[in-house]
C-alpha cells in the first residue's frame, strides 16, 4: 500500500474497513489523486487497483460533472466545505455512466492542516434509472391527461357555444310570445309557455355554471393578499341589489385575509353566499354571517346562514357535480355551485366542509392559506 501523509492508527482502521466493506471506499490526496481503493471500488468502476492508484479522480469523472468535482475538491481542501454528501457521475471502464452517492471527509494533522480525503461511494445507477423512468412515465401521463382535458374542454366549449344560440332564440321568442299573445292564450297555454321559459333559463344557468367550473379548473392562478371581508361585502351588495324587496342582514367580520387568486375567491364567495340567500328565501329577514380566524398559516373562514339547512346523511353528495339535496321549489339549482367551491378551495391547497340540520341553517367552513406558501417564495 502507498504511504499516506500523517498516517496513524485511524488510517489502519480505515484500511481494515475498506477491505471488508461492500461500499466503494478510497483515500485521495489533496491534489485529487487516488492513493488507495478497495475491492468494492474496483467492482463499481471496472478498474483494478493498480490501474487506478496514482491517477486523478478527474480521469474517471463524467465530463459534465468535472467542473463541479473540482469545485468540491477546492472547497474541501481550503475548508469552505467541511464534508461532502453529493451525487455525481463517473465513467465505468466500459464507457457506461455510473451514478454514485459520494461522501467525503477531510483528515487533518495535529496542526489542523488537511492531510488527505476519505471517500465512500455507493453505486446508485439502478436507483437513478428507476427514478428517471418514473419521472418520464409521470410526465407522459401528465401530457396525456393534459391533452385529454384540453380536447374535453374544447368539446365542452363548442357544445356550450352551440347550445347558447338556440337557447337565446327560445328565450327571446317565448318572451315575445308571452308579451304579444298572452291575451289570446288560455291558462293552460300560459302555463306551458312559462314552463318553456323557466326550462330555458335553467339551461342557460347550467351552461354558465359549466363554463365557471371549466374556468376555475384551467385558469392560471395569480395569488396575492386578498381582503375577503371586502369581497364578501361586495357579494352581499350584489345579492341585495338583485332582490331589493327582501330584507337581509349580512354581517361580515372585518380584516379577513387570504392568500389566493382574487377572481376565484370572489366566485367562491358568490356561490356560497348565493346559496345561503337562496335557501333562506322563506326566512324574514335573510341572515348571512361571514366570519373567520387565523390558525397558524391557515384562515378558517365560515359562511353561516339561518335557512332551511339539509340532512347531514346526504352531506357526501354536496360537493359532487349535479348532485342536489333540494328541489327547484326549495331553491335547488344546477348542482354545480358547490363543486365549483370545492375546486377553488383545492386549487388553493385548501378544503371545504359543511355542517347543517334541517330547518336550522347551514355552515360552510373553508380552510385557505393566510399567507404566501413556502414553494411560492422559493
Amino acid at each position: 500500500m502507498s504511504e499516506i501523509p500523517g498516517q496513524d492508527a485511524a488510517i489502519d482502521r480505515f484500511r481494515l474497513a475498506m477491505d471488508a466493506s461492500g461500499v466503494g471506499m478510497a483515500v485521495v490526496d489533496l491534489q485529487g489523486r487516488w492513493l488507495e481503493v478497495n475491492p468494492a471500488f474496483e467492482r463499481i468502476f471496472g478498474y483494478a487497483a493498480h490501474e487506478i492508484v496514482g491517477t486523478t479522480a478527474a480521469a474517471i469523472t463524467h465530463p459534465d460533472d468535472l467542473e463541479m468535482s473540482q469545485a468540491f475538491l477546492r472547497g474541501l481542501v481550503d475548508g469552505n466545505i467541511p464534508a461532502l454528501d453529493a451525487q455525481k457521475r463517473y465513467m465505468h471502464r466500459s464507457g457506461d455512466i455510473v451514478w454514485a452517492h459520494v461522501n467525503v471527509s477531510v483528515v487533518r494533522d495535529a496542526s489542523g492542516a488537511p492531510s488527505y480525503l476519505l471517500v465512500q461511494l455507493r453505486d446508485i445507477s439502478a436507483q437513478h434509472a428507476a427514478e428517471l423512468a418514473l419521472k418520464a412515465r409521470a410526465e407522459a401521463e401528465y401530457a396525456a391527461r393534459f391533452a385529454a382535458n384540453h380536447q374535453l374542454q374544447l368539446f365542452a366549449d363548442a357544445v356550450a357555444h352551440d347550445l347558447r344560440a338556440p337557447l337565446r332564440s327560445i328565450e327571446s321568442f317565448s318572451a315575445l310570445l308571452a308579451d304579444r299573445a298572452s291575451e289570446r292564450l288560455d291558462e293552460t297555454d300560459r302555463d306551458y309557455l312559462a314552463r318553456i321559459r323557466v326550462a330555458a333559463s335553467r339551461m342557460s344557468g347550467l351552461l354558465s355554471a359549466l363554463n365557471d367550473l371549466a374556468y376555475v379548473t384551467r385558469t392560471e392562478l395569480k395569488p396575492v393578499d386578498v381582503d375577503l371581508s371586502l369581497l364578501a361585502e361586495w357579494v352581499g351588495a350584489e345579492l341585495q341589489d338583485a332582490e331589493p324587496q327582501r330584507r337581509a342582514e349580512i354581517r361580515v367580520q372585518p380584516s379577513l385575509h387570504a392568500w389566493g387568486d382574487e377572481r376565484l375567491l370572489k366566485l367562491m364567495l358568490s356561490q356560497l353566499m348565493g346559496n345561503a340567500w337562496k335557501f333562506s328565501r322563506e326566512r324574514e329577514p335573510i341572515r348571512i354571517h361571514v366570519s373567520g380566524h387565523r390558525q397558524g398559516r391557515t384562515l378558517q373562514l365560515e359562511i353561516r346562514d339561518e335557512g332551511i339547512g339539509f340532512d347531514m346523511r346526504y352531506a357526501h353528495k354536496l360537493f359532487e357535480p349535479f348532485q342536489r339535496l333540494h328541489g327547484p321549489d326549495q331553491g335547488g339549482g344546477h348542482g354545480l355551485g358547490l363543486a365549483i367551491v370545492r375546486r377553488i378551495a383545492e386549487r388553493h391547497h385548501g378544503s371545504v366542509r359543511a355542517d347543517s340540520r334541517p330547518e336550522s341553517g347551514a355552515t360552510f367552513t373553508l380552510e385557505l392559506p393566510a399567507e404566501k406558501r413556502v414553494e411560492e417564495s422559493a
